[in-house]
């Protein structure tokens, strides 16, 4: 029998040959982008969330990959062949804005990237082993000198995030930023700025929508 981490691992590892990530390899098919995101894969009380035939089929087609290929990345050994400690192949992760950012819509209530109206950017992670990782494009002169107008920010969410860390916070109202994270309470959180022009911020943590880690800057 055909279990249900077997047929993820078959999609991611599908998405991963073709140098895809899972948003993307959903995106190529003409499915919504979040499709396959592994928060997908469990509803909210637990239950197992299996993709559809419908939705196989059209990877598939969209891959040129046959079902013999599919089935057999199902078995164990069916990884990309890549040695442990090798740099990993590069990948295509979702791209956006920072003025895009702050506009309902692209982003789930744990900080993943959803929704439409994404770009995609390449990135030299595998995207097996970077899950949920997107880019933020710096838009302005407000984080100078660290970040210019132009430099690409790699964010992954769901990291954990310790003091002096670089981080991307958006509150609920919309507003995103990247900050250096001083300290964080029970109640709230200290950021500095990377711009010595703009005063250091401090938030309740009631009003943070989210807060995930910058990992990666093209600079």
């Amino acid at each position: 029998m055909l279990s249900h981490d077997q047929i993820w691992e078959a999609l991611d590892r599908l998405a991963e040959r073709h140098e895809l990530t899972p948003s993307g390899l959903a995106r190529r098919a003409g499915l919504d982008p979040t499709s396959f995101n592994k928060s997908k894969r469990l509803s909210a009380d637990g239950r197992l969330r299996w993709p559809s035939t419908e939705s196989i089929a059209k990877v598939l087609d969209a891959t040129g990959a046959s079902m013999e290929q599919f089935m057999a990345f199902m078995r164990p050994d069916a990884g990309s062949g890549q040695q442990e400690g090798a740099f990993p192949q590069r990948g295509s992760i979702p791209l956006l804005g920072f003025a895009q950012a702050g506009a309902g819509g692209f982003f789930d209530d744990g900080g993943f990237p959803a929704g439409q109206g994404w770009d995609v950017v390449e990135f030299p992670a595998a995207p097996a082993q970077k899950s949920g990782v997107y880019a933020l494009e710096v838009q302005g002169e407000s984080m100078m000198p660290l970040y210019r107008d132009g430099d690409v920010l790699i964010v992954e969410p769901g990291a954990q995030v310790r003091r002096n860390d670089r981080v991307v916070v958006r509150t609920n109202e919309g507003e995103v930023m990247a900050k250096v994270l001083l300290r964080q309470s029970p109640r709230s959180i200290e950021l500095m700025s990377l711009n010595p022009e703009h005063p250091n911020r401090i938030l309740e943590l009631s009003d943070v929508a989210w807060i995930a880690r910058i990992i990666w800057a093209s600079q």
